[in-house]
């Protein structure tokens, strides 16, 4: 595997299928991983009635935990083991039981071993309902050992 490309890629992809595969909250909320890329990752959600608040539309919780779990797939597509530093989240509008949300996460910036990364949840119309940016710190080892590391 000689082409930079390719290796990246490979990486992302053996990264993401450990996260989909262990991540037990993310299976516990039917969160599933769509696509990895290096510095990229997308993942769905459906709100649940087990996942509404007390005001009975979806827990903020929730969805910060859908952003999370994207955030966690996109700083760790370089098989690089990374571990969030801090994030915050900013809810742009209620989310209904039974939305679809879609999460979407970019590496903003990668400089040695911290990164930047943003995340927009969506609802199944295209509507931005919150904001998510990470701030991740690699600890050196690989996610995956006997994957390439890009």
């Amino acid at each position: 595997m000689a082409d930079p490309e390719d290796r990246a890629q490979a990486a992302a992809e053996a990264a993401g299928r450990h996260f989909a595969e262990h991540d037990l909250m993310a299976k516990t909320l039917g969160i599933v991983l769509e696509e990895v890329r290096p510095g990229y990752a997308r993942a769905r959600m459906t709100v649940r009635r087990d996942m509404s608040n007390a005001a009975g539309i979806g827990h903020g919780g929730a969805t910060f935990t859908l952003a999370d779990v994207v955030f966690g797939a996109a700083c760790n597509s370089h098989n690089r083991l990374a571990l969030a530093q801090n994030c915050n989240i900013t809810f742009l509008a209620p989310v209904a039981l039974g939305d679809d949300l879609v999460a979407e996460g970019r590496e903003v910036s990668l400089q040695g071993r911290g990164g930047v990364y943003d995340i927009v949840v969506s609802n199944q119309d295209g509507m931005a309902v919150a904001l998510f940016r990470g701030l991740s710190r690699q600890v050196g080892e690989p996610v995956v050992a006997d994957a390439p590391v890009a």
